[in-house]
C-alpha cells in the first residue's frame, strides 16, 4: 500500500471535519496517529495540518493538542453578519423563530444556485429574527447537504441557521447581491407591513473551494437601516 500524499491526508482530515464527524472543538489526534493511519511520514501529515491551520480550519497549541476551531477564521474581506450579533450590537433584545425546517429536492432553479444536479437533496430552512419582539429580519435559506450534511441532524429551534454554519463550515467566497422587494401577503404578515412594501433584500451565496454551502435570502422591513464594517 503506497503512502499518502500530504494533499490526500489534507482532504480526508477535511472530510472528517466537514461531515460532522470531528466537531467543533474536539480534538484531532496527533500527528504520530495519523501517519500510523495513513501509512505516511510525520513530514507528510505535518504539512497537510499545517495548511489546515493557515485556513483556520483547526487549531494548535503547545500541550493542548490540535482541536477544530469552534469558529473557524475567515480571511475573506466580506465578514458575513450574524443576525444575534448584529441585533445584541444595537442594544436590542434577540428573538428567533423557527417557521419551517424540512428536505426537499431541488428543484432546477434552484440546482443552478447551490451548483448541485436537480432533484438533489436539500434542507429549506425559514425563520424569523426579531428585536424586542418586533420583526427584523425574514431568513430564507436553502443548505447543500452534500457540501454540510451534518445539517441533517442540526437543531435550528434555538438559533438561526447562519449561527451554527459558520461554527461547522468555511467558506473561502461569497457573492451577494441587494435589491428592494414588493412584500408579499404572507411577507407582510411576518414582517409587520404593508402588502407591496418595498422590503430591503439580500441574496446571498456561501462557497468554499468552488463548492456551494448555501443560498439565503433576508428581507427586512422599509425602515431598515444597514450599518456596520463589510
Amino acid at each position: 500500500m503506497r503512502s499518502a500524499t500530504y494533499r490526500e491526508i489534507k482532504a480526508d482530515l477535511l472530510r472528517r471535519i466537514l461531515g460532522g464527524e470531528w466537531l467543533p472543538g474536539s480534538l484531532v489526534p496527533n500527528e504520530q496517529q495519523l501517519a500510523q493511519e495513513f501509512k505516511a511520514a510525520r513530514a507528510t501529515v505535518n504539512r497537510a495540518m499545517r495548511e489546515l491551520v493557515d485556513e483556520g480550519i483547526i487549531e494548535r497549541r503547545r500541550k493542548a493538542g490540535t482541536r477544530v476551531r469552534k469558529a473557524p477564521v475567515r480571511t475573506v474581506r466580506f465578514a458575513v453578519p450574524l443576525t444575534q450579533r448584529e441585533i445584541s450590537e444595537r442594544g436590542s433584545a434577540y428573538g428567533h423563530t423557527l417557521l419551517m425546517s424540512e428536505i426537499v429536492p431541488a428543484q432546477d432553479w434552484l440546482a443552478e444556485r447551490l451548483n448541485v444536479t436537480s432533484g438533489a437533496e436539500v434542507m429549506h430552512v425559514i425563520c424569523l429574527h426579531s428585536a424586542d419582539g418586533e420583526p427584523y429580519q425574514l431568513e430564507d435559506r436553502w443548505i447543500n447537504l452534500a457540501a454540510t450534511p451534518a445539517a441533517r441532524e442540526a437543531d435550528f429551534t434555538q438559533n438561526g441557521p447562519m449561527e451554527w454554519l459558520v461554527q461547522q463550515v468555511p467558506f473561502s467566497d461569497v457573492e451577494v447581491s441587494m435589491s428592494a422587494a414588493l412584500a408579499t401577503k404572507e411577507q407582510a404578515r411576518l414582517l409587520k407591513s404593508a402588502l407591496g412594501d418595498a422590503l430591503f433584500r439580500v441574496d446571498r451565496r456561501t462557497i468554499w473551494r468552488d463548492e456551494v454551502v448555501a443560498y439565503v435570502t433576508l428581507l427586512h422591513r422599509p425602515d431598515y437601516q444597514m450599518t456596520g464594517r463589510y
